[in-house]
């Protein structure tokens, strides 16, 4: 069964990620496709990247990375939930992207991000550029969510409706482009 990780892309105390990540699961859970599982960053406690040597080489000297490695590698694509900080993604996503490399190539990404001004979409932006230089397949849908509409009091996740439609396209998107980049996997 291909498996889908939810990288739930912040660390910082208070945050309001994980709300999202779980409305993006349970939307998951209605595709019979695919099994996804909640990655929290903050469950691996990445330093700032500290490897000695390129992620190109697969060879890692820390356990940290090793089980970073491993959990990224058993997963075929991923939806990434990004808040927009200061208009680009949080350092502890591009940090925890930087870990590997090997491990993302030929596999497919969705987004969902979500922020105040232009409700994620710059945090995307970058996410997708970032994405590309690590052999990760963007798909064109994304969800993004405004912290002042979305959001109680910029606390309680209460999404539009319109939401649904956008995150049950993205992740048919999702599955299906996986499944397209499988025999590059097994190469």
């Amino acid at each position: 069964m291909t498996r889908i990780g939810i990288i739930l892309g912040t660390t910082r105390p208070g945050r309001v990620g994980p709300q999202v990540a779980q409305w993006v699961e349970k939307a998951a859970r209605t595709h019979g496709e695919a099994d996804f599982e909640l990655v929290d960053l903050a469950d691996y406690d990445l330093p700032l990247f500290d490897e000695p040597r390129s992620p190109r080489m697969g060879a890692y000297a820390h356990a940290h990375t090793r089980a970073w490695s491993a959990k990224i590698a058993e997963l075929d694509g991923f939806v990434f939930v990004t808040p927009e900080y200061n208009w680009s993604i949080p350092a502890a996503l591009k940090n925890a992207i930087d870990f590997v490399y090997n491990e993302w190539n030929d596999k497919a990404a969705a987004f969902v991000g979500y922020g105040a001004g232009a409700n994620g979409v710059r945090a995307v932006e970058h996410l997708r550029t970032i994405a590309a230089a690590v052999q990760l397949s963007p798909v064109y849908t994304q969800v993004n969510l405004s912290l002042l509409t979305d959001f109680e009091q910029y606390e309680t996740f209460t999404p539009a409706g319109r939401h649904d439609a956008a995150l049950q396209r993205m992740l048919s998107e999702l599955i299906t482009r996986t499944h397209t980049l499988a025999p590059l996997r097994r190469t």
